[in-house]
């Protein structure tokens, strides 16, 4: 018989199912120690019944997804398991796809006066991991991208700076997935061009304006602007300083990289786009974050008396400054303040698992404990157990 409560051993972790690879299963792992009965399984909030649900089944714990469907079964999944000593959660693991095929429907017709802008909407699939480029007028290389025209690969929508009348026809916008190659088309959106006159430059596509990026990775600032004549793009810090050596800035599309990121390289930056029209400035906050939530001060389980007063602590570094919720057997707690759980005049319902999540939008992590409540003769009893114990070892 179990005499502690469980304890995980292996957690779920986020999973990428790329669509076009042919498998029908996606399998989800989790495994627990300290007796307990099979687990169940949440998604999204919601309890998994694999009983009347033939997608989902169980092997050991672990959750099986048969013929998985991106809008059925994409979301984020939890474990949960127990004992006679109580609940516990396991983190969260968010389960994407990586690709799926472009709705057919006909797409309307752009109409758009020459030297005036134009934004070509994509309208991807549900994906995840995947590049975009445009096709014109069915062509067998992809549109190039210049000072005049650009491709987000955050939305894949396509920019042109300044309409001129070569550029009317068919715009198809093309989908890879990195992880398979696999691509699908869009429907064609049909552009037609009439004539116009000059205009100040407007910034369509920025950075946030607030960005937090960890250390050693690479960021990379999109900026791009319409108007015409077709506005130069240049980039500067707002405080003066000069921008640090190691950036690469790519004149064609004006994005700007900042690879290896240091504490010395956050502040805020700014992209100004310029004609003979005006001048247009965007700008946003870049702020160094530990790459990770840690712990500094976690639980540890508790034996305590009837009546007697517990307090828990736990601490977590991370930037964003991580919030923090508790758990009693898997279920939220209330009466929190910070990362401190008190529990005055304990009764024996009190007897259970409890877990502090510390989380921001980067990420979350759990610590869990168990509390066993008995009377104070039996608490004697442990302690004296205990003391004995330690003399020996």
């Amino acid at each position: 018989n179990a005499r502690h409560g469980p304890v995980f051993t292996q957690e779920p972790s986020d999973s990428i199912f790329p669509m076009s690879s042919g498998d029908k299963l996606v399998f989800i792992n989790c495994k627990a120690k300290g007796n307990p009965p099979p687990h169940y399984w949440k998604v999204d909030g919601r309890d998994i019944d694999s009983g009347s649900d033939q997608s989902y089944s169980l092997v050991e714990g672990n959750l099986l997804i048969n013929n998985p469907h991106f809008i059925n079964h994409g979301g984020v999944y939890q474990c949960i398991t127990t004992n006679a000593f109580g609940t516990i959660v396991s983190r969260e693991a968010k389960v994407q796809f990586a690709l799926q095929n472009f709705s057919q429907k006909l797409r309307n017709t752009v109409t758009v006066r020459e030297g005036q802008a134009v934004v070509l909407l994509c309208g991807p699939p549900p994906h995840y991991g995947i590049k975009y480029s445009w096709v014109f007028n069915g062509n067998r290389s992809f549109l190039q991208q210049d000072a005049r025209r650009f491709i987000s690969q955050r939305t894949g929508n396509l920019y042109v700076a300044k309409v001129e009348a070569t550029d009317a026809g068919n715009y198809t916008c093309v989908v890879r997935n990195m992880m398979t190659n696999a691509t699908v088309f869009s429907s064609p959106t049909p552009v037609v061009v009439r004539v116009m006159g000059e205009y100040e430059p407007k910034i369509e596509v920025q950075f946030p304006d607030t960005l937090y990026v960890s250390k050693g990775s690479s960021v990379k600032l999109e900026c791009f602007a319409l108007g015409s004549p077709v506005p130069s793009i240049s980039w500067r810090r707002a405080d003066g300083n000069p921008l640090p050596g190691k950036i690469k800035i790519n004149h064609s599309t004006g994005d700007l990289e900042i690879p290896y990121f240091r504490p010395e390289d956050a502040g805020v930056y700014e992209c100004v786009a310029e004609n003979s029209r005006g001048k247009n400035v965007a700008r946003g906050q870049l702020i160094f974050q530990v790459e990770h939530l840690q712990w500094t001060q976690i639980l540890k389980d508790a034996h305590m008396a009837i009546d007697a007063n517990l307090q828990w602590e736990c601490k977590a570094i991370g930037k964003p400054k991580p919030r923090y919720r508790w758990l009693k057997n898997g279920q939220e707690r209330v009466h929190v303040e910070a990362g401190r759980l008190t529990i005055s005049t304990i009764r024996l319902s009190d007897s259970g698992m409890y877990q502090c999540v510390a989380e921001n939008e980067y990420g979350s992590l759990y610590a869990s404990a168990e509390l066993k409540v008995v009377g104070m003769m039996l608490l004697w009893k442990l302690l004296l157990l205990q003391s004995l114990m330690g003399c020996l070892a």
